[in-house]
């Protein structure tokens, strides 16, 4: 029993600050995403493993209610996406190993590309209308208010996540925009150790664009070595 006991104070481990507390769970996943997203950067295939761990502890502290924090506010879009990512950052994880195979000698796993204008306009309706169909969807479950920012972070931490698997650079671009909006929502829910780390993520995916950017301009193109036809004679 006590070390039952020993193992609910510790998943509950609170650190006080400013007469409220960090949930130190919280900080952990974060810590986890921050790895991940230092890897995805370098394109390198740990990333995804190690994302997922963060998106499993992080599950926990958005679904707060159902893990003994009957005071917490349930957000919803932010618990749903973190279900997303792990799904996501398997088929990324995939493409990854795949794409790697493939670039022998490369210690990098992916070639960051450009998703075209299609594939830009086709982020900018998703999220939009992704949001507008979820916000009604996350009102009816309880989500905290204001639902549609809920919404927002999720369409786009999918549609980045996406980005990310396939190697499109202005993913980064698109966790900008969720960070824009997640911010402050993370902050009036009560979610400050989340909340600093979605500041710093603000930060941080503005160089992840530059990095892919130079990267994408660095990369050499591959060339096809034509053999010739041994049944063609030459005179």
């Amino acid at each position: 029993m006590d070390f039952m006991r020993w193992l609910v104070e510790l998943f509950n481990w609170y650190i006080p600050v400013a007469g409220g507390g960090l949930l130190m769970r919280e900080v952990v996943g974060n810590i986890f995403g921050l790895a991940s997203a230092l890897g995805g950067m370098r394109r390198k295939v740990w990333a995804w493993p190690i994302g997922i761990i963060g998106n499993v502890i992080l599950l926990t502290v958005f679904l707060s209610s159902l893990f003994g924090g009957a005071d917490a506010a349930n957000l919803l879009g932010q618990a749903g996406r973190q279900i997303m990512f792990i799904t996501v950052s398997v088929y990324g994880w995939v493409q990854w190993r795949r794409a790697k195979a493939e670039r022998a000698g490369d210690d990098t796993a992916i070639a960051p590309q450009w998703a075209g204008l299609k594939a830009r306009i086709g982020i900018v309706v998703t999220m939009v209308i992704g949001t507008l169909a979820l916000t009604p969807l996350f009102t009816a479950l309880g989500s905290y208010e204001p639902v549609w920012a809920d919404a927002w972070t999720f369409v786009g931490s999918l549609i980045a996540t996406y980005g990310m698997a396939r190697g499109w650079v202005e993913f980064w671009l698109v966790w900008v925009a969720v960070d824009v909006v997640g911010v402050p929502l993370l902050f009036s829910a009560g979610y400050y150790a989340s909340a600093f780390m979605y500041m710093f993520y603000g930060a941080f995916t503005l160089v992840g664009f530059f990095v892919w950017v130079r990267a994408k301009a660095n990369e050499k193109p591959e060339v096809e070595t034509v053999m010739p036809d041994p049944t063609v004679r030459v005179p």
